[in-house]
């Protein structure tokens, strides 16, 4: 594979895991939701509405960090896939916010590391280092 197709790669990664973890929210927003309007509706003494209150507000928080997380990983896989400097950058810290994701995310960061930080990836964005398998021919066999 060559550099483009490994940026290529690993941008369309990065894209998924952002709609899996943009996934994740909703339904931790809708479960969490519903469990927190069931405590108000059925509570008839103040606690459970206090109860489901504080859930409603819990569910909310969380559900925005889980989209700003999601939002990073969607702009990033984007950028990657354009070949934008800033793409590398951010690549290299969605990489190591995905190692802590066990077990696909820890893949993801560390091929995203593996690419950005190794010879193929400089080569791309910096324009050092290789790009990708050259075609040099081989050396002439001088035992013959």
């Amino acid at each position: 594979m060559t550099a483009k197709d490994h940026n290529n790669l690993l941008g369309i990664l990065i894209l998924i895991q952002g709609g899996l973890t943009l996934l994740t929210g909703v339904f931790l927003l809708i479960m969490y939701g519903v469990f927190g309007v069931a405590l108000i509706g059925a509570g008839g003494n103040n606690d459970a509405r206090i109860a489901g209150g504080v859930v409603l507000v819990v569910a909310v928080v969380v559900c925005v960090v889980i989209a700003v997380f999601s939002a990073l990983y969607l702009f990033t896989g984007f950028k990657i896939r354009q070949q934008q400097s800033i793409g590398r950058t951010l690549g290299i810290v969605v990489s190591v916010l995905s190692l802590f994701s066990f077990p696909l995310g820890t893949a993801l960061g560390v091929y995203g590391l593996w690419f950005l930080l190794g010879d193929l990836g400089k080569g791309l964005y910096l324009g050092t280092g290789s790009t990708g398998f050259t075609s040099a021919a081989p050396p002439p066999n001088s035992w013959q």
